[in-house]
């Protein structure tokens, strides 16, 4: 299970950081991603991590704004973003890869809304 946190209503220039909390499986043994779906759109990979935290890729209308991090002693993978625009409004989810397997979990979503 993955559970989001973190979204809310901000204005352009501002910052957020979503959280993901993963339960029921051995957490350091998965990528994770963020992925974030715009109303109309399709969903788009945002970030991803590998499950050492070792490495990261970025999407590239979010590099150098967005950063992705994990704390596998919480179980957790955050998603720092700063510099917030209007075009980042979406819904976000966070993603579980197996590193072997490839199986998946996805989250339910958090909304993300940057607005003046």
């Amino acid at each position: 299970q993955l559970v989001e946190s973190g979204g809310g209503l901000v204005q352009p220039g501002g910052s957020l950081r979503l959280s993901c909390v993963a339960s029921g499986f051995t957490f350091s043994n998965y990528a994770m991603s963020w992925h974030r779906q715009a109303p109309g759109k399709e969903r788009e990979l945002v970030a991803d991590i590998t499950g050492t935290g070792g490495r990261t890729k970025y999407a590239g209308s979010v590099k150098g704004r967005f950063t992705i991090s994990r704390d596998n002693a919480k179980n957790t993978v955050y998603l720092q973003m700063n510099s917030l625009k209007p075009e980042d409004t979406a819904v976000y989810y966070c993603k579980a890869t197996h590193r072997m397997t490839a199986a998946t979990y996805w989250g339910q979503g958090t909304q993300v809304t940057v607005s003046s």
